[in-house]
């Protein structure tokens, strides 16, 4: 069952879910000493971001105790405009005390994607000895065509059931995408949609209130099956259903 949270304004929205990563974070390490974060990339997180680098939310998170992944990265250098990970490091992880070794970026640049899809996914069976490894946080946003990471409508990702991260070649984009597949997304222990903008509030609609996830809106086929779902929208995003 998901849980659907509607903030006023984007800025209320920015609010609640920098409070939501201090408590789920800091319930993490308090269980199991760590904790392990998977950030989503676009526009709509970045204020997110930005907010927990600074106070009062900076000194409220144990930065020195949670490792930082990715959901998806596109097929680019970390220095580039569209790079997710140079999204969330020039928003919040470099103006923040943690390691170079607790971040963990998809290394979009190599000519093999596929290649750079299997060593995530090594890196991330790396965190622990289970079958499907959980993260403690996922961050997803949403795409007006009900994609999300990067696991588009009727791209091959969405039948993967054994890999953690594939190469997904999304036809509409020209490119591939470097993804986490549904099997460890559905494996964590709480993921976290974050959407804002009227302009989604007809794939919220589908997404969240239809009565039938199928391949035609991805994001409504992440599902946990032991972990917290959360919608967090603003009310814009949230439309009549508000």
């Amino acid at each position: 069952m998901s849980k659907i949270e509607v903030a006023a304004s984007v800025e209320a929205l920015n609010q609640a879910v920098a409070k939501q990563f201090v408590r789920l974070t800091t319930e993490a390490v308090r269980a199991r000493g760590r904790c392990v974060v998977a950030l989503a990339g676009g526009s709509t997180p970045k204020g997110v971001y930005r907010m927990l680098a600074y106070e009062p939310f900076r000194s409220r998170v144990q930065w020195d105790l949670i490792d930082f992944f990715w959901g998806d990265e596109r097929h680019v250098a970390p220095d580039h405009a569209d790079s997710n990970y140079r999204m969330a490091d020039e928003a919040m992880l470099s103006k923040v005390p943690i390691a170079q070794g607790q971040i963990h970026r998809i290394r979009g640049e190599m000519p093999d994607v596929d290649l750079a899809a299997r060593e995530y996914e090594s890196e991330i069976r790396a965190l622990s000895s289970d079958a499907v490894p959980r993260f403690d946080l996922v961050h997803l946003g949403l795409g007006t065509d009900g994609h999300t990471a990067s696991l588009f409508p009727g791209t091959p990702a969405l039948d993967e059931q054994q890999r953690l991260c594939v190469a997904n070649p999304v036809a509409k984009l020209d490119t591939h995408r470097i993804t986490l597949t549904l099997p460890v997304l559905n494996a964590a222990r709480a993921v976290v949609f974050i959407v804002s903008g009227a302009g989604k509030a007809p794939i919220v609609r589908e997404v969240v209130h239809g009565s039938d996830p199928s391949r035609e809106f991805p994001a409504a086929l992440v599902q946990p099956t032991d972990g917290e779902l959360w919608w967090m929208l603003d009310r814009a995003a949230a439309g009549d259903q508000a």
